[in-house]
């Protein structure tokens, strides 16, 4: 482990993610951000988006649902209410969702929650580029 990042993704439910890995990418709230061993300590917010990490030059994408990330001493960790590696996301159903995400904003609803309908569109999309490996 001594060249390498200890790394977990957290819900309240379970731990999604934990490996020893080379690198991995986040979307923060303010861009894309990668971190490399040795990187300096970081908190920051997560958005919703692909969090890709690199182990062994191999890549595993997880979709994860905004969160926080706390990177010191080349320990990760990822709080977040809602994580799934692409090979558990169920592809149909999250194409489904954004198809409906997209028609509820079309319409323009006076009732519809804008916020609302733009963060499920977010969080299908997510989905779909972690199991496309689109980041």
């Amino acid at each position: 482990m001594e060249n390498k990042i200890h790394f977990r993704v957290i819900t309240h439910e379970k731990i999604v993610y934990e490996d020893d890995i080379d690198e991995f990418y986040v979307q923060s709230t303010d861009g894309r951000l990668g971190i490399l061993k040795d990187h300096i300590p970081i908190i920051c917010a997560l958005d919703v988006g692909v969090t890709k990490v690199i182990k062994n030059d191999k890549p595993q994408c997880i979709a994860t649902m905004g969160g926080i990330l706390y990177f010191a001493s080349n320990e990760a960790v990822i709080l977040t209410d809602v994580a799934e590696l692409d090979c558990d996301i169920d592809v149909a159903r999250a194409k489904q969702a954004k198809e409906r995400a997209l028609a509820r904003l079309k319409a323009k609803d006076d009732n519809l929650d804008m916020a609302r309908a733009q963060i499920a569109l977010a969080k299908a999309i997510a989905r779909i580029s972690a199991l496309e490996k689109h980041y």
